[in-house]
């Protein structure tokens, strides 16, 4: 198993904290953001690890190779366009690693490794880490929590609708963390699907390039149906704003 981790992001919410560093390596509690995520996938065996990076690539790659270089073999991919992609754009560009069951991650978030566990664990096509304690969270985060959160139903074990803006609670089952796993067998029919999309048309407002993973997620729902979560109940965290450094997120709990 491998994992490959989405670092291309300035994180300009965070200035001036990014403006010298890409947003994973802002610090929280002391440490940068991505030496949580690194801890916790080496700490349940994960050692093939890809990076694409863009903003401050070189300052991203200095930190890694210092700090981990002998602990883990790392790939690095860079996102030339990191100016003007979001997530899935910068995904694809590290193709020629999706050769192996990978577990997929944003950067800016902390976790677990219990969570990365419960990842390795599950089985399907597509699995998707769901917490179904997200408003305890985004109390702490947002004044009113629907300011930020987004639909997730889940019918029959399989999520059925992600990402969408919410009206109310109800919509919401659980919360997207932007921590998922592929099947070595789907990644082929991943990359053949997302090639095949109409590059003219837009995805829950956004065009080709700048496609979210949840519009990239809702189209595997709606074609192939084998979306599943991975339910877990808090132990992580997002850092998307200044305010979201002060939350103790008691992750070693």
């Amino acid at each position: 198993m491998k994992a490959l981790i989405l670092a291309a992001g300035r994180g300009s919410r965070l200035t001036p904290l990014t403006d010298h560093v890409p947003k994973c390596l802002v610090q929280y509690q002391g440490e940068p953001i991505l030496k949580y995520e690194l801890d916790s996938l080496l700490q349940c065996g994960i050692d093939e690890i890809g990076i694409i990076g863009g903003y401050h690539f070189e300052v991203l790659k200095d930190y890694i190779e210092k700090n981990y270089s002998k602990k883990a073999n790392f790939r690095f991919f860079f996102n030339e366009r990191h100016n003007s992609t979001n997530m899935v754009h910068t995904f694809f560009c590290a193709r020629d690693f999706l050769d192996e069951e990978l577990i997929l991650s944003y950067s800016d978030i902390l976790y677990s490794p219990s969570i990365v566990r419960a990842l390795q664990e599950s089985e399907g096509e597509v699995n998707v880490v769901i917490d179904r304690a997200w408003q305890k969270l985004w109390e702490q985060r947002f004044e009113n929590p629907l300011e930020d959160a987004e639909t997730l139903k889940i019918r029959e074990g399989r999520i059925k609708e992600i990402g969408k803006k919410p009206q109310t609670l109800e919509e919401i089952e659980g919360q997207y963390m932007g921590l998922l796993k592929f099947s070595k067998e789907f990644l082929p029919r991943l990359i053949r699907y997302y090639e095949g999309l109409d590059r003219e048309r837009l995805y829950d407002g956004k065009d080709y390039s700048n496609m979210y993973m949840t519009s990239l997620l809702q189209g595997l729902i709606e074609t192939f149906d084998n979306v599943l979560p991975v339910l877990i109940e808090g132990g992580w965290g997002e850092i998307d704003a200044p305010s979201d450094l002060e939350i103790d997120l008691q992750l070693a709990k």
